[in-house]
């Protein structure tokens, strides 16, 4: 009896099963372009040449080349001026919490005319004087095709100003931790003897980065940061084009303003 009663009953009422929603691991993505203004900090760069020289210049001060100007010659010419890209991937639905592949062009040069303190062996002579710093007459090095710091960071973005007319957010703030590998392109000339070296994996780097972004449309927005950061370059290219076998090796930190725009892309 009973057994007849239950499914006369289900039949009778209008029952809607809804299967429970699956969570993903990632709700979306999002992507970005845009510039950037460095300032480094001074540097001790130790240089080991295949000719036996083996020297250090002490607290070597160098500058950037933003090459702004470049995309007023030619605007096609985006990745000329220091640039900047990420890829992130949203880890919940809020768009609260991401990882990101984060890659920073910047063009670190070592200032010419400047005196610098340099101590080792040059020319099997041991060394410990103040000596100029002249690609003719000493050396020039610089890593303009690209400092390029590679990284990953995480991401927290946190609702600032929202719009309940527009029903989402007009107004974030956040901010990305991560670190890793350094892939420049040194140049380098010694005495004259100069050679654009290939890119190359030469040491780790770790930075921390704050801002804010403006959602002017729902899916587009624009991102202000600043960043700072530590690079180590273990063992960076400094060969010319007499010269192969030689490496180069230096620390430093910087400061990093960048500006942005991008899209997000909802799974």
């Amino acid at each position: 009896m009973i057994g007849m009663v239950i499914p006369a009953f289900a039949q009778n009422q209008n029952f809607t099963i809804n299967p429970p929603k699956k969570s993903r691991f990632i709700s979306g993505m999002y992507i970005q372009w845009g510039w950037n203004n460095v300032w480094f900090t001074r540097s001790n760069i130790h240089f080991k040449l295949s000719n036996g020289d083996n020297f250090t210049l002490h607290n070597a001060k160098a500058h950037q080349r933003p090459g702004f100007y470049d995309i007023y010659k030619n605007p096609t010419q985006v990745s000329l001026p220091q640039y900047n890209y990420r890829v992130g991937f949203y880890l919940n639905e809020q768009h609260t919490r991401a990882i990101e592949i984060n890659f920073d062009h910047t063009k670190y040069v070592v200032t010419d005319g400047q005196t610098v303190h340099v101590t080792g062996t040059i020319a099997g002579k041991p060394v410990d004087q103040d000596m100029v710093v002249d690609p003719q007459t000493f050396l020039h090095f610089e890593h303009t095709d690209g400092a390029n710091w590679l990284h990953i960071n995480y991401v927290r973005q946190y609702p600032w100003v929202y719009s309940k007319k527009l029903k989402r957010n007009i107004l974030t703030y956040l901010w990305k931790a991560g670190a890793g590998i350094n892939i420049p392109r040194t140049d380098f000339t010694y005495h004259g003897d100069r050679l654009n070296n290939k890119f190359h994996v030469a040491g780790f780097n770790f930075g921390v980065e704050g801002g804010a972004r403006v959602y002017p449309f729902k899916i587009f927005f624009l991102e202000f940061t600043g960043k700072t950061g530590f690079v180590d370059y273990l063992d960076a290219l400094a060969n010319t084009k007499a010269m192969k076998g030689n490496r180069a090796s230096q620390t430093f930190e910087y400061v990093e303003v960048i500006g942005t725009f991008g899209f997000d892309i909802k799974f």
